[in-house]
């Protein structure tokens, strides 16, 4: 048999990045604020599920923009 093993994870959550990079990209077109304002949601959710280890991970302008983090004073 080929493809992708269904029982691969690593597989499973390449396919479902993709199906939601590709959903973004079809929101972004119609509103952008509002896809920021998803990814916002979405990254701050992710964080609260991980204990807030993902921010850890994440650049502080994503942080800053996700309202995981004040920004740095200049």
């Amino acid at each position: 048999m080929t493809g992708a093993d269904p029982a691969d994870p690593v597989a499973a959550t390449d396919d479902d990045a993709a199906e939601l990079v590709a959903q973004l990209r079809a929101l972004a077109g119609a509103d952008p604020v509002e896809v920021r304002q998803v990814v916002a949601e979405v990254l701050a959710a992710l964080d609260r599920a991980a204990g807030g280890a993902l921010r850890e991970h994440l650049p502080e302008a994503i942080r800053v923009d996700a309202g995981l983090e004040a920004p740095s004073p200049a």
